[in-house]
């Protein structure tokens, strides 16, 4: 597991806010699924728990969890609301 851009000059309070609600959503929705990448994206405001699964849980500027599922073919990106949503995303039929 990688931390990535959080800790290079500290954690920001809407960061730590939407790190803390990706976290409780882990807890809830993927306890057991294995962590790949902990971060935050300075470009797109974004803290994340990237799964081995496919699915990124995440929060934008500490806002409410989003789940991301990245279609690596074309590169477009899905979110969804319920963690179950993203386990049922199409991308994972191909």
């Amino acid at each position: 597991m990688n931390l990535q851009e959080l800790s290079k000059n500290g954690i920001a309070y809407t960061e730590a806010k939407g790190l803390a609600k990706c976290f409780d959503a882990y807890a809830k929705n993927s306890n057991g699924e294995e962590i790949m990448e902990i971060g935050f994206n300075p470009y797109s405001g974004f803290t994340y728990i990237a799964l081995e699964n496919g699915i990124t849980i995440c929060s934008n500027m500490g806002n409410c969890v989003e789940y991301l599922v990245t279609d690596f073919n074309d590169g477009e990106e899905y979110f969804y609301d319920e963690y179950s949503e993203a386990l049922e995303s199409d991308v994972f039929k191909y």
